[in-house]
């Protein structure tokens, strides 16, 4: 497999985002906390008044959703420009191009579980404490690599034809913020529009989270499986289009 064979390229260039992304911060990796803390801060205050009274450790619930809501966004966002950004590993010498795409989203990956790491601290000083389902948590996040990495194929390999792709996804991003329970709870959804509302993926994957770290309750099956089979297809579909369009990656850069 070439993800095998390629494996120390992966690291290195995994390495070499991460060392990008917080070398010229002052702060380095605490802003990656500090950024979700502080977004739960300012949202916490907005909606406080109007959630708090029908979801316990309100606080908690959305810190959950935020930093789990990170890993998509920082992960598919920066995704889009790895074939571009790195023309000259395209144009010059071969190795799968894949390489480049799964190197930024492992950095976001490794950004997001550290992000998690540093939560579980919290959930034991705001009173929300832990459970053994946590163990659950390490499947959950892989799985939901599948879904990022998946979509991350197909925006960077589109993004070689389409420049204005990254317009356009930030807005989509924003729309699925709020098209996600991150700052409200699913209760708050009308009965009627729950069916599809559960369709999306990013709706059962911040639910799975929650059920194992605010909740203390084993996921419902069909949530684990749902999103399994969301992550194995949005990754055959993406690896699909990946090899279509990257014939001509180097024509086009």
């Amino acid at each position: 497999m070439w993800f095998v064979e390629y494996r120390e390229l992966i690291k290195i260039l995994t390495i070499s985002d991460l060392k990008v992304k917080y070398q010229s911060s002052v702060l380095g990796f605490a802003w990656s906390m500090l950024n979700p803390l502080l977004l739960m801060l300012v949202l916490y205050f907005v909606f406080s008044n109007v959630f708090k009274a029908t979801q316990n450790h309100f606080a908690l619930y959305m810190l959950i959703g935020i930093i789990s809501w990170r890993f998509i966004a920082n992960g598919t966002t920066s995704s889009i420009s790895s074939i571009v950004g790195k023309s000259s590993l395209v144009t010059k010498i071969y190795i799968p191009r894949k390489v480049l795409v799964l190197s930024t989203v492992l950095s976001a990956f490794i950004s997001s579980l550290l992000e998690f790491l540093v939560l579980v601290p919290l959930l034991i000083i705001l009173g929300a404490g832990l459970s053994p389902y946590i163990l659950l948590f390490p499947f959950i996040h892989v799985v939901y690599f599948f879904i990022v990495y998946g979509i991350s194929l197909i925006l960077a390999s589109l993004y070689v034809y389409y420049r204005d792709l990254t317009q356009i996804w930030e807005v989509l991003m924003q729309i699925g913020f709020f098209l996600s329970p991150i700052v409200y709870p699913l209760s708050t959804v009308p009965p009627e529009y729950m069916r599809y509302y559960m369709l999306n993926p990013m709706t059962v994957t911040i639910q799975m989270y929650r059920d194992v770290l605010l909740y203390h309750q084993i996921p419902q099956t069909w949530d684990l499986l749902f999103t399994l089979a969301t992550g194995i297809l949005l990754l055959f579909i993406g690896s699909a289009i990946f090899e279509k369009l990257e014939r001509r990656f180097a024509e086009e850069i």
